[in-house]
């Protein structure tokens, strides 16, 4: 009985151990989705927002979460994240699962293509309401068929899942702890955003400019130039976070337009590079512009 039971204990802390998030080629994704056991197949994920691409052709087993079913206008401020029992309920509904890898995949190509946004937003979507294995395909769709893999246009639909019972909204941040925080000393606050945007130079925003102190990081420049939805090794943008303060030894805040750049610069600084303090300020820059009482500013924050 002991044996027994200290095996269960020894699975149980392996498969915890190998729970992560992060990024997983389409060679290792395709040998999880054709696990000859059921049981051990990964949730897989199309969040694509146009539906008629998944109809069009998308990875076997794959469940269509539009990620803009997950967001939507509250107090006249568009694109809102949902309240929590809704998120809950769509996220059940896609069969997210507490006790499953979750594979989650979009779209590529070149700019202004940008749909890996959607695969970034909904992985942090997951990870907030306390899901920990979750793996971005890299190079998504585009990297996928590259590879030789079949698509399908059969639909697929999970059964319904099991959240986790502890969320971690500390992923995210508020716009009053943002503004208590961000001119700690050893905190950065990063606009992931287009630099023109950053600037001003536009014709989306209610107002012009960014939250005074960020500094500017395209999240593209993460990306490679052929492929916008694989990732650049660390090793080749290091240079590059740290010329810009983006170091290790920073709490750091990161924020876009909508929240769907700002979470896929911090994916990659908590969950690729593996900085240990990053969060997303979910409201961004539309919710902020909304906000007049506060002050917004166009000057070139960012180092040379």
């Amino acid at each position: 009985m002991f044996r027994v039971l200290l095996a269960c204990v020894c699975g149980l802390f392996a498969a915890q151990l190998r729970a992560e998030i992060g990024v997983i080629s389409p060679a290792d994704a395709q040998k999880l989705i054709a696990a000859p056991d059921a049981s051990k197949r990964p949730i897989v994920l199309d969040t694509r927002g146009g539906y008629k691409d998944y109809f069009r052709g998308h990875v076997p087993t794959a469940h269509h979460i539009n990620f803009d079913t997950l967001r939507g206008t509250d107090h006249g401020v568009p694109v809102q994240y949902l309240p929590d029992d809704l998120t809950r309920a769509l996220l059940l509904r896609a069969g997210v699962d507490r006790d499953r890898t979750h594979l989650i995949y979009a779209t590529g190509e070149q700019l202004p293509n940008d749909e890996i946004l959607s695969a970034s937003m909904v992985a942090y979507v997951l990870e907030k309401f306390g899901v920990k294995d979750i793996r971005i395909v890299d190079g998504g769709l585009p990297a996928w068929k590259a590879a030789g893999f079949e698509t399908t246009q059969e639909y697929f639909g999970n059964p319904s899942g099991t959240l986790p019972e502890q969320s971690d909204f500390g992923v995210g941040i508020a716009v009053d702890e943002l503004l208590a925080a961000k001119d700690r000393p050893g905190t950065v606050l990063v606009d992931a955003r287009p630099r023109n945007e950053y600037l001003g130079d536009d014709d989306v925003w209610l107002r012009k400019g960014h939250i005074p102190g960020a500094i500017s990081f395209h999240w593209a420049r993460l990306m490679t130039p052929d492929n916008t939805h694989k990732f650049r090794p660390f090793t080749e943008v290091k240079k590059d976070l740290e010329a810009a303060g983006l170091t290790p030894d920073k709490t750091i805040i990161v924020y876009c337009g909508t929240s769907r750049e700002g979470s896929l610069l911090r994916f990659y600084l908590r969950h690729v590079a593996g900085y240990p303090n990053v969060r997303l300020y979910e409201g961004s820059w539309k919710e902020y512009a909304s906000l007049r009482q506060y002050p917004a500013e166009r000057t070139d924050r960012s180092k040379p």
